[in-house]
């Protein structure tokens, strides 16, 4: 870990998920017409207010920002099992073939997928690639890249 040395790394992941699941939620398509707008981090907390996506990004960057590996590191597609639509959480991969834990804005708990019982995860996103998760929790390679995932570092390399 490059900062915060003094704290452990389970205790990053519960400070970042409270902190930021905080922020005030508001659909896309409420505030700008439009579904799955990804909005940076910057943009998220200039706003703030943002959906699922704008959750998960910035955990995404603020966790990498502290050390955390990026290739353990995932934006995850899900499906709400109860409610039947789709959703987005970050995923890590504390232990590789493990059950990855879920941060999720809806929850201020950091469970594993495997305990999330009311989610099925169909994608999983990082700078690697795209990814669909077997049994065993092994990943496998289904895309080299995810669009709205490309463009987007293409928004912050031009605002940072």
């Amino acid at each position: 870990m490059k900062y915060c040395q003094y704290i452990s790394p389970d205790e990053q992941l519960k400070r970042i998920n409270f902190y930021l699941n905080r922020l005030q939620s508001q659909y896309d398509d409420v505030i700008k017409h439009k579904e799955d707008d990804w909005e940076t981090p910057k943009e998220f907390l200039k706003i703030g207010y943002g959906d699922c996506e704008d959750y998960v990004l910035i955990k995404y960057y603020s966790l990498i920002k502290l050390g955390f590996d990026e290739k353990k590191l995932y934006i995850t597609v899900v499906k709400e099992k109860f409610r039947g639509g789709y959703h987005m959480v970050l995923s890590y991969f504390k232990v590789s073939n493990k059950a990855p834990l879920i941060l999720d804005n809806l929850s201020f708990k950091i469970l594993d997928l495997k305990t999330r019982e009311d989610l099925q995860a169909k994608y999983f996103i990082n700078s690697t690639g795209v990814y669909k998760i077997n049994k065993k929790y092994q990943l496998i390679k289904i895309a080299h890249k995810y669009k709205e995932f490309e463009e987007l570092k293409i928004k912050i390399n031009k605002n940072e």
